[in-house]
Formats: structure tokens, C-alpha cells, sequence
């Protein structure tokens, strides 16, 4: 009769021994020796982001995050229904700090260049060509430092009415 009783106090005392001892052992190693504790997740290799413009006057997508030297594919689409010469929509990726009202005003006097302003070339990354309705353009660029990278669309008037977005590079 003692060994059933004291089996039961046995056993419970073998699993809490066995427990303590893994928890210490896992608690003292340390943090990039343990399997569990590696390291963060690393950004895709080409980050691929679409987006579409409308004949609304509005991108899809107005902010995208990466990180500093990532590829970034972005794929613009024109899902609109009216003709490019009345609601033609491209994606123009800046240099941090271009002053996008500036840079808009210049674009309007660029129509023989489809609203790509020569003399603000060095504040442009890259940019689609200006698409139609249904039509698609893509860019690749790799962005090495942190910061905002603006992007608008250089149509006439669509930064105004807000088709403009900021690329987050950290």
C-alpha cells in the first residue's frame, strides 16, 4: 500500500525535475545559438508590386516600403476606359526631398516628351511611359539609401488631385 501511494508523488517528481531542467538549459544558452532565434527574415530578393491608376485620377497603391538596396519591380497598370490623350497615367519615382509641385509644373510644359520634364531630369529615378487605358509599363529600380522616395504622376493636374505616393526605404 506505501508503494502506490508514493508512485504517483515519484512519478510527479521525475516530470518536474525533467522540466526545470530543459527550461534552464534553454534560458542559458544564449540567443544566436538557439535554432529559434535566428535571424530576422530577410527581404525577397526583387520586391514586385502592382498597381493601377484609373480614370478617377488615383493609384491603387500610394505607399510601398523596401529596404535599402532591395530591387524594386513596380508594375503600372492604366485600368481606365478613356483615350491617353485625355487620362494618360505614368509613374514617376523621384530623388528624396524634389519638390513634386515644382516638378509638376514643369511636366505640364513637357507634352512632346509625354510630361517627362528634360529639365528635371536629374530629380528622376525612373518612370513608365504613359500609358492608355488597359495598357502596362514596368520600372526596376534599387534605392541605396533610407529615406522618402516620392513618385506622381506627371499628367497634367493628376498630382493635384492626388495621384502621388512615397517609396519608404529603411
Amino acid at each position: 500500500m506505501k508503494i502506490q501511494s508514493i508512485l504517483p508523488l515519484f512519478a510527479s517528481a521525475l516530470l518536474l525535475a525533467g522540466c526545470g531542467k530543459s527550461d534552464t538549459a534553454s534560458s542559458s544558452a544564449p540567443a544566436a545559438a538557439t535554432p529559434s532565434a535566428a535571424a530576422a527574415p530577410t527581404a525577397p530578393a526583387v520586391l514586385t508590386i502592382e498597381i493601377t491608376a484609373n480614370d478617377s485620377m488615383k493609384y491603387s497603391l500610394t505607399k510601398i516600403e523596401a529596404k535599402v538596396g532591395q530591387e524594386i519591380k513596380i508594375i503600372l497598370t492604366n485600368a481606365g476606359s478613356m483615350p491617353k490623350a485625355a487620362m494618360g497615367h505614368n509613374l514617376v519615382v523621384l530623388q528624396k526631398g524634389t519638390d513634386l509641385k515644382t516638378f509638376s509644373d514643369a511636366a505640364v510644359a513637357a507634352a512632346a516628351t509625354e510630361y517627362i520634364p528634360a529639365s528635371m531630369a536629374d530629380k528622376i529615378i525612373a518612370h513608365t511611359k504613359l500609358l492608355g487605358a488597359k495598357q502596362s509599363d514596368e520600372i526596376t529600380i534599387k534605392l541605396t539609401e533610407a529615406g522618402e522616395y516620392p513618385f506622381l504622376c506627371s499628367f497634367p493636374a493628376h498630382y493635384l488631385v492626388g495621384m502621388k505616393g512615397v517609396i519608404v526605404v529603411q
